[in-house]
């Protein structure tokens, strides 16, 4: 029997079982109560109506719910989100990168709880915001520090000790920090010591890319990954597409020819005259090849979808012995060579013309009982590889410079495969074969390695060789770093979750949802490193990435590309700072139209948004932080430590309540380490040029040149951190 009509609107329980109203549309002049079987239908506006079937056949259309808007917590209630740091914290060291990334995961996705602070009321948090700024660092800090001699003074300008232990957060406290930086007192509750992760260990240090580090990370394990020993086999990531590739794509370039140790072949110089008057060193022989452009094949001649391109491919792998007193005196025992369908085409054993010390058993398989009957010699070798090679050989193998130097021969046109899978925590070093025959190929080669039998050289040339077929197959991004990981931004939309306080009818107690984001950095659309985020906005200037941060925040006012309400994450970047002391390099992006400003439009630019507060978002923040000189009196580091204070504080007043701020620095002053590792490089590009001896290098690289590079990689990696909750 239907219930008679009453003016007040119905109460209906939510999912926590409260009472709450519900928006009910009336067909006919009576207002039954709803049975059971309901039908659901389509409005003409193409939202649902659920259809009701009652007792007298009459019907009624339920409208869904409105969407429930959050609840802002006010600010010092019990319930307000927070990131605090209590004194009695015990750390036991600083933090790093991987922690900043870890917390931003914790909050939105499914990351462990960090134990370095306490995160509080987790799902009233909104959004977070993280911004990259190299160049600041924490003696900018000190309050008596004097800008205009700050980079004479080099590392002079001392640390600020806070405490016992230098990894412990230090109090911004406003009388305590110079002008141009005062202002984030009234932002940040603490400067934190930030290091960049970094491999110090090894034959070749180095730090690792903070962005990379903040933006991959590793997929998590299975059951099955837990369990596992050994290097895990690649597996390709959901949505990855395979992009056959011809193998010419993956010649090494005459710069990773000479960075890999390859001995120069004249097809290499510049110019004609240098390339008739190239002498081989003793002993060695190099291809008939007058130029690079001689491998070229007509595509015309190219068979279609072919992807050896018309060239002929070899995978080759030398055996060596021991001839002098260091392990660098090796001398060819056994060459084998294989065509591109894996067919023998040469496998001998080769006599040294030197006496042998070490026949290097375990590892070459090589005895002397074996080398006994053998007649061929070195310069047999050679003459063979001179007539099967020619401009349009290509030559595969796994640390083929190794190869290439035992046979004494230059070759322009090689496949590494070291080169190819560069080992992610070092990309000096490079990953054993048996490890990526293992990863790659799910096969164990090299059992033997250690025995009388030790490797098979044949074996190892069809393994380089597999894993080149599957390259070219697979495409230039397999086999990459970032294999076996993902972005922050994917992560973040596969299992970003999604609570209840944040709103929406699928927000329930931690139902996963994903979430959204958004890049803002300097460059072109479609940088490899932003193409999982869900936005990206390029820029060219740091007053366009503020702009762009505010703006993926809120979203667009039509919702056309970013949604009204913005995105749940945004990560950017401001380079000016960077550019201004030398940090990014302008060698190396001088001919990229993405590359930093000349040191003249910086000034421009920071002087100009110093005194009119450019980019600002409201009237309050176009005050400049620093009130003692003019824009014009102060020196230029100065003026854009100012305008990066401005940028922040401006950021920060555009951001929606109970969201997280996190500003980083990424690493330390890293031009010395710089400095060095060019000294390094051409050092051994030199050391490595056919002909260049000992007393004509131009630089020197002893144990003081190593110690020091270290050094200097420990000292880059120490950045800076600030975190905070709107």
């Amino acid at each position: 029997m239907a219930p008679a009509e009453s003016s007040e609107p119905a109460l209906m329980p939510d999912a926590e079982g409260r009472q709450r109203e519900s928006s009910i549309s009336i067909s006919g002049s009576k207002r039954p109560r709803s049975s059971p079987g309901a039908d659901t239908a389509e409005a003409v506006d193409g939202s649902s109506r659920v259809s009701m079937k009652v007792e007298d056949e009459e019907s009624m259309e339920v409208a869904p719910p409105a969407k429930r808007r959050k609840k802002i917590p006010k600010k010092g209630n019990g319930n307000y989100p927070g990131i605090t740091f209590s004194p009695s914290s015990r750390l036991q060291s600083k933090i790093q990168v991987t922690d900043l990334r870890n917390l931003i995961l914790y909050i939105l996705a499914d990351g462990t709880a960090p134990q370095w602070v306490a995160v509080s009321h987790r799902p009233q948090f909104t959004k977070i915001v993280t911004i990259m700024i190299p160049g600041l660092e924490e003696a900018m800090f000190k309050k008596d520090v004097d800008f205009s001699k700050y980079e004479e003074h080099d590392r002079s300008t001392p640390r600020i000790e806070t405490s016992p232990d230098d990894y412990y957060p230090r109090k911004l406290d406003p009388e305590a920090l110079p002008a141009a930086v005062r202002p984030l007192a009234d932002v940040f509750p603490h400067l934190w010591p930030v290091r960049a992760t970094a491999d110090e260990r090894g034959a070749a240090p180095r730090i690792h890319s903070p962005v990379t580090t903040m933006l991959k990370l590793p997929l998590p394990k299975t059951k099955d990954d837990k369990s596992r020993k050994g290097p895990k086999p690649l597996q390709d990531q959901p949505g990855f597409k395979d992009v056959r590739t011809r193998i010419t794509e993956f010649i090494a370039t005459p710069q990773e020819y000479l960075e890999h140790n390859f001995s120069l072949h004249p097809a290499m110089l510049k110019d004609e005259e240098s390339r008739k008057t190239f002498q081989d060193p003793e002993g060695w022989v190099h291809t008939d090849v007058a130029t690079l452009e001689d491998g070229t094949v007509p595509e015309a001649d190219i068979q279609q979808g072919s992807i050896t391109a018309g060239r002929e491919v070899f995978a080759i792998d030398c055996e060596m012995c021991r001839t002098g007193p260091t392990n660098h005196d090796l001398s060819l025992t056994r060459v084998t060579i294989l065509s591109w369908d894996g067919e023998v085409v040469m496998d001998e054993l080769v006599k040294p013309s030197l006496p042998i010390l070490d026949y290097l058993t375990q590892f070459s398989g090589i005895t002397k009982e074996m080398l006994e009957p053998v007649t061929t010699t070195l310069p047999d070798i050679q003459k063979r590889l001179l007539e099967l090679l020619t401009p349009r050989s290509i030559l595969v193998g796994h640390s083929l410079d190794s190869d290439m130097k035992a046979l004494q021969l230059a070759h322009p046109f090689v496949v590494d495969t070291s080169i190819l899978f560069p080992n992610p925590s070092s990309p000096n070093g490079k990953h054993s074969l048996k490890h990526l025959a293992s990863k790659y190929l799910g096969r164990q080669v090299q059992k033997d390695e250690g025995s009388l039998k030790g490797h098979d050289s044949y074996e190892d040339a069809l393994t380089a060789l597999d894993l080149v077929k599957k390259k070219c197959e697979k495409g230039k991004e397999w086999g990459v770093s970032g294999d076996n990981k993902e972005s922050i931004f994917k992560r973040l939309a596969r299992a970003g979750t999604a609570y209840r306080a944040q709103g929406g009818p699928e927000a329930k107690g931690g139902v996963a949802t994903g979430k959204s984001s958004a890049a803002v950095d300097w460059g072109e659309l479609g940088w490899n490193q932003y193409s999982d985020a869900d936005h990206f906005i390029p820029c060219k200037s740091d007053a366009e990435v503020e702009a762009g941060i505010v703006r993926a925040v809120a979203g667009d006012v039509d919702g056309k590309e970013i949604q009204g309400g913005g995105v749940d994450f945004v990560w950017a970047r401001m380079r000016e700072l960077e550019a201004l002391r030398g940090w990014w390099n302008r060698n190396r992006s001088q001919s990229n139209s993405n590359g930093p400003p000349s040191v003249d439009e910086l000034e421009r630019r920071m002087r100009l948004g110093i005194v009119t507060g450019e980019g600002a978002t409201n009237g309050d923040a176009n005050k400049g932080p620093i009130e003692e000189a003019s824009a014009d009196e102060r020196c230029l580091l100065e003026v854009a430590v100012a305008t990066v204070t401005q940028r922040i504080g401006r950021i920060y007043a555009a951001l929606p309540p109970c969201t997280a701020l996190v500003v980083f620095s990424g690493t330390g002053d890293p031009r010395e380490m710089e400095r060095l590792r060019a000294q390094q490089a051409q050092y051994k590009a030199e050391y490595n040029t056919p002909g260049m001896k000992w007393d004509q290098l131009s630089v020197q690289w002893t144990d003081t040149e190593e110690q020091g590079l270290r050094k200097a990689i420990r000292s880059a990696r120490d950045g800076i951190g600030f975190i905070t909750v709107k």
